[in-house]
């Protein structure tokens, strides 16, 4: 990557969202101090991904020519969805301890470039009609969420991986891609080759990408480790997101109990993969009880890959080069100073989470992560 200048910016950013504890219901303030809680939609009791999700940097430049800061960040509850409604003047913004002014703060819907791959051949046919039907249902749906901005590439994979559509074929080629696969044939399984090459051919996409993986994790014969995948993902800055076909196989093998071959298939291992995928590469892990889970898991997806807060200042230190520099972000109550309350529609108090980014290095005008 090019350098522009020598500026480093090391960040540790903290966006802390706080109920009141017991020591603030002890201190009610009089009324013209009263907090002045933010109210959010009312979502899902539970979270639409399965184990930890991984966790994504914030997206931070420096424009040496204006002092311009720019920091990109995600403010979820603690099940993962995205907290609207939070104003400018809920956020603190402090670079190396002094407070900065004239912030501003945008809400981003970033176009996007998903690369899809799915499974599409194992060594056993009665599995693959599961993929047969599953498959085309899965990567149509997914079209429907895409925007005319956004980029997708999609591929499959048996014992190799093959290219259905690249990143240059219009939308309505796309459209096309789903209707002439069937059952496929019997092969091995290599999703670890699969992924890594995936991941290789990632590397280049501009932008906000991801790869969306729609496999049962079942690995037969690939010349990749898992633990070299696992190390790739992590390194890769490309996050992960797994669609699990494991319920629909699983259903589809105990038809045929104990005595097909397929029943001695380790599930909860190959489960297991998936997650630690998602969360190592800071995806999101997703197991599909039923065809009518699909359509909330893309939503899901998008808004955890697209929706940032942007949030922009100019420095107050009038060097352009120096040591790091930390930020932390807080959100307050502009009234009280005191940490920002949030509720949802009902008024239940919004539990809190932190996000901790403890360093971050972009060099002249570029963005890391």
């Amino acid at each position: 990557m090019k350098t522009t200048t020598s500026f480093s910016l090391v960040s540790s950013l903290a966006i802390v969202l706080l109920a009141a504890g017991p020591r603030g219901l002890a201190q009610q303030p009089t009324e013209s101090s009263q907090p002045s809680p933010v109210t959010v939609p009312t979502r899902p009791a539970n979270p639409a991904y399965k184990g930890e999700p991984g966790k994504q940097r914030p997206e931070i430049t420096f424009a040496p020519v204006n002092r311009t800061v720019t920091v990109k960040l995600q403010v979820q509850d603690p099940n993962g969805y995205f907290l609207p409604n939070i104003r400018r003047e809920n956020f603190a913004v402090y670079e190396d301890g002094v407070r900065q002014k004239n912030v501003t703060v945008e809400i981003e819907h970033a176009p996007v470039s998903v690369a899809l791959l799915t499974e599409f051949g194992s060594r056993y046919h009665e599995l693959n009609k599961v993929l047969g039907m599953e498959v085309p249902l899965i990567g149509k749906q997914l079209l429907e969420v895409i925007g005319r901005d956004d980029k997708v590439s999609i591929f499959k994979y048996d014992a190799k991986l093959d290219t259905l559509a690249d990143f240059n074929q219009g939308h309505e080629a796309l459209d096309q891609v789903f209707d002439h696969l069937t059952s496929p044939p019997s092969s091995e399984a290599n999703f670890y080759d699969a992924l890594q090459e995936t991941l290789n051919r990632m590397r280049d996409v501009a932008g906000r990408r991801a790869i969306i993986a729609v496999s049962s994790g079942v690995d037969t014969f690939s010349k990749t480790s898992f633990e070299q995948l696992v190390e790739a993902a992590r390194n890769s800055a490309t996050p992960i997101y797994t669609i699990g076909l494991l319920h629909p196989m699983q259903r589809e093998a105990a038809v045929y109990g104990a005595a097909a071959p397929f029943a001695r298939i380790d599930w909860t291992a190959a489960e297991k993969r998936l997650e630690t995928l998602a969360k190592v590469s800071g995806g999101r892990a997703y197991e599909l009880q039923s065809d009518a889970d699909v359509p909330a898991v893309y939503d899901d997806i998008m808004e955890n890959l697209r929706v940032r807060y942007v949030v922009t200042y100019v420095s107050s230190n009038t060097a352009t080069a120096g040591p790091p520099r930390t930020i932390r972000i807080d959100l307050i109550d502009p009234k009280t100073g005191e940490a920002l309350r949030i509720r949802d529609a009902t008024g239940k108090i919004v539990a809190s989470k932190v996000f901790v980014q403890e360093s971050y290095q972009p060099t002249g005008t570029a963005a890391g992560g």
